[in-house]
């Protein structure tokens, strides 16, 4: 809560993202699984909502929490061949630099090779899309996502 309450008062705002699956162990295992016979997980983001404005409430800091669930949402594009290759690749050169002792990195594609970037250096600037840019129509094209999002 430290670190959350410091970018609040920094910026005024903040944005957490969880991984589906992120801190079972503090949630109630529910023994369930899906249609594939998968484990079901827990649903963390509900829990961090509730934990967070319960602590907000208890420090008496007056806080405005949004809870969005986007994961179908993100994959209401279906996925092509391309980015299931795509995919696969990313996914097997991870595999492959994990193996080896490589830590700290992301896999990417640069001039037709696979390569290790460290993460300090993916992070290290903020990439920023224009909305009003051919870059981000070809992406509204390519998710088919509406021009007008609201």
């Amino acid at each position: 809560m430290n670190s959350l309450e410091k970018r609040l008062d920094r910026k005024h705002h903040a944005v957490i993202l969880v991984a589906e699956g992120a801190g079972q162990e503090l949630l109630t295992k529910t023994n369930k699984t899906d249609e594939s016979g998968n484990k079901r997980l827990s649903d963390i983001g509900v829990y961090l909502k509730e934990t967070i404005t319960e602590h907000f409430k208890k420090t008496g800091r007056e806080s405005s929490l949004k809870y969005i669930d986007p994961s179908y949402m993100i994959r209401a594009s279906a996925a092509t061949p391309n980015d299931a290759l795509y995919c696969a690749r990313l996914g097997a050169n991870a595999v492959h630099a994990a193996m080896s002792g490589r830590t700290g990195m992301l896999i990417s594609e640069w001039n037709n090779a696979y390569v290790h970037v460290p993460i300090q250096m993916a992070v290290s600037k903020k990439n920023k899309v224009d909305p009003e840019s051919p870059l981000w129509r070809d992406i509204l094209e390519a998710t088919q996502q509406p021009i007008v999002m609201r």
